[in-house]
């Protein structure tokens, strides 16, 4: 996969699945997610983590996910699991690693090293929820190009931050904003943390379109219920891929009659609204083009 088919690769819904819950990961075959992440921390017991990784494998060896992309996310270097689940990751047909709570450079240094075979070249995802995390994000990136996505943790950033969840989420929207700023200077995509109340589709609606005009690419969810929305919010609808089509056609007549700027139904089109249709008419390709 190229680089801009990576850029345009769906991940509006990037769903958790619990390695403990083998019945939820055969189901997950048939959510009408981008991405699944097989999760063998948070979601895990201590005493059920050798459990999930079995599991995992043999969910991923069974197939079936068809176009959905699929992670693994391990458990952290300094653990007694981490071994295991960067060995397992060396042996499955996965398309990324996810590493938790990323720090710092060095971190991503130590894993890399532990994985090996078919993860040794794998791309990375990498998990900001800690201050230390969010300030040390640039160096972070800029420091391995093996890091093409970077997922924001927002339940332990609150909890880090001594704050509260609010519907607004003013606590963490400076790093939010800072997460995005810097994953968009080093060509990375980023993905919003969950929405922990997935009951409430009036608020989980509000967040995801809060998420989505910060710059964000996608939300991770903890319920298959929270899919539809998300699908709908990151991704372009009709009317928006009807629109872009008529910006393109507008730019180019303009660029024939050697002109620097369209009008188009009283609004000025210049090259910067060119090129953000065009990547809204990609992206809609991509989606049409997932088997």
């Amino acid at each position: 996969m190229n680089d801009q088919a990576k850029r345009l690769r769906p991940r509006r819904s990037v769903l958790y699945m619990p390695g403990a819950n083998a019945r939820a990961m055969e189901k997950a075959r048939d959510i009408d997610c981008d991405t699944i992440i097989f999760d063998l921390e948070d979601a895990v017991a201590p005493d059920a983590k050798e459990t999930a990784r079995t599991q995992v494998a043999a969910a991923v060896r069974g197939g079936g996910y068809g176009h959905r992309e699929l992670v693994l996310r391990v458990n952290g270097i300094d653990t007694p699991w981490a071994a295991g689940d960067l060995a397992a990751a060396s042996d499955l047909a996965i398309d990324a690693v996810l590493l938790p709570k990323v720090e710092s450079l060095e971190q991503v240094c130590a894993y890399e090293q532990r994985l090996e075979g078919k993860a040794a070249t794998l791309p990375l995802w990498v998990m900001i929820e800690t201050p230390r995390g969010v300030l040390g994000i640039e160096q972070i990136l800029a420091g391995n190009s093996r890091i093409e996505v970077v997922v924001l943790g927002t339940s332990d950033l609150v909890k880090e931050l001594r704050a509260r969840h609010t519907d607004d989420r003013l606590a963490v929207l400076p790093s939010l904003a800072r997460c995005v700023l810097v994953s968009r200077a080093y060509d990375c995509v980023v993905l919003d943390g969950v929405h922990l109340d997935f009951r409430d589709t009036e608020s989980f609606t509000r967040v995801c379109k809060q998420g989505r005009d910060l710059g964000f690419d996608g939300k991770t969810l903890i319920h298959p219920s929270q899919v539809g929305v998300a699908n709908a919010t990151f991704g372009p609808s009709a009317d928006e891929i009807d629109q872009a089509r008529l910006i393109v056609a507008a730019w180019a007549d303009a660029q024939r009659a050697g002109k620097g700027v369209a009008v188009l139904n009283g609004r000025l089109v210049e090259n910067l609204h060119a090129a953000e249709a065009e990547r809204v008419l990609a992206f809609a390709d991509a989606l049409s083009a997932r088997t």
